[in-house]
């Protein structure tokens, strides 16, 4: 059965998430506060603005929410173009208004941050740096193109150039840094979100997988006796009705089409039902048997597997019976493909286990993960190769997320997962040793997976009915 690839979300499509209502929202907040304002400092701070510019840069705002919110529906989410024209005038009017009120000597152009940060966390990396570098460049201009602050008295406020400078300082340094942060988080975030999908999708695909394996082996043991009555019987009727079945061959070619159907229908469901029914048995198997399951679709992929299941010193030689989660099964399958994709000829897969825990540990005599990713393994790396790059994985299409579901997933049994390399890069090849690759160890506690006496003691009971 074919697979449908998990295809993340586009990075660019985060531009078309923004509603123009909450642009509008914020544009009537931003209009309120500049009126009050002004009104603020003609009447109580007796301040001389230019009132009739003020008021005309402020009911810009006012003519262009009112003209947005005739001309589009509540609804309406902007593409990044728009997006990035919306801030790109928010901005504008913004500096023309600290033009008229005092330049970077008005506290309030601390608000110049406001576009360049919404930038960052909605838009893409080209619209966000010419938002930033316009920012910047009106800020440099504000320091010398600017009506100062007047009392009615006449006095001009006016900063001394040192703390001016220093404002322009920080205000440049404040777009960059803020730009660059707020995208930061939001990538990360973003990417965390698409790993995450992604591997409920796994999840959910091998359940199913899991639940079809489980209907269809509990349908093979429930028809089974039907099906061996119905042979019975038609032996029976056979034995009971011989002189008329000499008489009449074609009743007899009928007996016998009846009992050949009956065995087929056995071996049909006895074929499909390869993993048991949906009993205790079926719920748990040996560490072994679970491993080799997981690592089945990748055996015969041009590298050799070797398994070995072993107690360490001191411990127990009966092998553990775990649970079979359906994460358990697909994280180490994660793991088992990631070691093929990128192995010279061989995989191992070491089972171990001590009185306490239990490990896996998967090792390849590849090149080994990258020195310099070692402790970022397991992070989410949605990454996007070129069609003809020649660093596409074989047998499958990759996205950078299969070690993030394979951690994602085990880690929710409990388990805890080490990478490493298995030589140092820089040894010659005779010392070089076997296992020379990527190394992956998984530990669990036992008591997390292992199945617990009670369940070993328990009868074998009826099948019951599948859930999620």
């Amino acid at each position: 059965m074919a697979e449908a690839p998990i295809i993340p979300l586009r990075a660019e499509a985060r531009g078309e998430w923004v509603r123009l209502r909450t642009l509008i929202n914020l544009r009537w907040l931003a209009i309120v506060g500049q009126s009050a304002a002004v009104m603020l400092a003609t009447l109580e701070l007796k301040l001389a603005l230019n009132v009739g510019l003020c008021l005309l840069a402020i009911g810009a705002s006012v003519l262009f929410n009112i003209a947005t919110s005739i001309v589009f529906p509540e609804t309406k989410r902007l593409s990044e173009r728009e997006t990035a024209a919306t801030l790109m005038f928010d901005l504008s009017q913004l500096v023309f208004l600290l033009y008229l009120t005092g330049g970077l000597s008005n506290p309030f152009a601390l608000l110049i941050l406001a576009p360049v940060t919404i930038s960052a966390t909605a838009l893409s990396q080209v619209p966000t740096i010419l938002l930033g570098a316009m920012s910047i460049l009106l800020i440099t201009v504000l320091v010398y193109f600017n009506q100062p602050l007047t009392t009615e008295s006449g006095v001009v406020l006016v900063m001394p150039d040192l703390f001016l400078t220093g404002f322009w300082v920080a205000l440049s340094l404040g777009v960059v840094f803020l730009a660059v942060y707020a995208r930061r988080v939001t990538m990360e975030n973003h990417s965390m979100s698409q790993a995450l999908l992604a591997t409920q999708m796994a999840l959910s695909r091998e359940q199913k997988l899991t639940d079809l394996g489980g209907i269809v082996a509990a349908a093979a043991h429930e028809l089974g006796t039907p099906l061996a009555t119905i042979k019975l019987v038609s032996a029976e009727l056979a034995d009971e009705l011989a002189d008329e079945l000499a008489r009449r061959p074609e009743l007899k070619d009928d007996i016998d089409l009846i009992r050949s159907q009956a065995d087929r229908c056995r071996d049909i469901l006895r074929d499909m039902g390869r993993t048991g029914h949906d009993d205790r048995h079926f719920r748990h198997a040996p560490i072994s048997a679970l491993v080799r399951e997981a690592a089945e679709p990748h055996e015969h992929r041009g590298k050799n597997l070797f398994f070995s299941s072993e107690p360490r010193q001191g411990a127990s030689p009966v092998e553990p019976q775990i649970r079979r989660h359906p994460e358990i099964i697909h994280g180490l399958r994660n793991l088992v493909q990631n070691a093929v994709d990128f192995a010279a000829c061989a995989v191992w897969v070491d089972i171990r286990w001590n009185q306490n825990r239990i490990f896996v540990t998967i090792a390849d005599d590849g090149k080994g993960y990258p020195a310099d990713m070692i402790g970022r393994i397991g992070d989410p790396f949605v990454r996007r190769r070129p069609p003809h790059s020649g660093e596409q994985r074989p047998g499958y299409e990759g996205m950078g997320l299969g070690l993030f579901i394979a951690k994602t997933l085990l880690e929710r049994t409990g388990a805890e997962l080490t990478f490493a390399n298995g030589t140092d890069p820089f040894l010659n090849r005779e010392e070089i040793p076997l296992k020379s690759g990527a190394i992956v160890e998984v530990a669990w506690p036992r008591n997390l997976i292992e199945q617990s006496r009670e369940e070993a003691r328990a009868p074998l009971g009826r099948n019951t009915a599948l859930t999620d």
